[in-house]
């Protein structure tokens, strides 16, 4: 894929969904921290940002009942989830330039899919208060969460790249968390990380394949230049 990955030919894109094309980490970090803070542990927001970022659910319950030193019950995933999706209903916004970026993409005619930690049902939510659901039908938006496969693990990646028939150095994913980066890395799948230059990378970086932008206006200039390089 050229200045991606040299051994192959992009033929799908993977967007992760939070913080690449909704802007809804910082809303449901913020309710996390308030309910840790409701179970006593003194967790702040931001340090809940820092530490949540790209986590699937079941894995933040955990860590919480690691710190607590006791199980919550079994439900705690279900009800954080039921409250992140009324919370998503109304606070989910666009990504600055996710809009704009989903329709160069689409003139540009590479098919697209969605790999996300969070639930079918958030997504749902989500896309539809931010008006994505034009861009990704719900039979190709793919929860590792409802698979039992939460990103570090590259299973929702390589699920997506099965069901449109491609191979993995055949696909390109849009990522913004470690864990979502390196369940790309896992899949054998380029990746374009979404993150401020100021921001630390993930401990395996640098990778074959894998960039970094800043503002998801450079991403179509990208894919446009990969693909005329596999004409020329």
């Amino acid at each position: 894929m050229t200045a991606l990955d040299p051994s192959g030919c992009l033929k799908l894109i993977i967007f992760d969904c939070d913080g690449v094309l909704v802007d809804s980490e910082v809303a449901s970090c913020q309710a996390t921290a308030q309910f840790a803070r409701s179970l006593g542990l003194f967790i702040s927001d931001d340090e809940a940002h820092k530490r949540f970022m790209g986590m699937a659910l079941p894995d933040v319950v955990r860590d919480l009942e690691a710190e607590l030193g006791y199980s919550l019950p079994e439900n705690t995933a279900l009800i954080l989830r039921q409250n992140l999706v009324q919370i998503m209903q109304k606070r989910a916004e666009p990504v600055s330039g996710s809009p704009e970026m989903l329709k160069e993409i689409r003139r540009l005619r590479v098919p697209v899919r969605v790999g996300s930690n969070s639930s079918m049902q958030e997504m749902e939510a989500k896309f539809t208060r931010t008006n994505m659901t034009q861009f990704f039908p719900e039979n190709r938006i793919h929860s590792a969460n409802d698979m039992g496969e939460p990103k570090p693990s590259p299973a929702v990646y390589l699920y997506a790249a099965k069901q449109e028939g491609q191979a993995p150095e055949n696909c390109l994913v849009i990522e913004d968390s470690d864990p979502g980066a390196e369940a790309a890395w896992k899949a054998g799948m380029s990746c374009v990380l979404l993150r401020e230059a100021n921001k630390p990378l993930p401990s395996f970086w640098p990778q074959p394949g894998f960039v970094r932008i800043s503002h998801l206006s450079e991403l179509a200039p990208i894919v446009e230049r990969v693909l005329q390089s596999q004409i020329s």
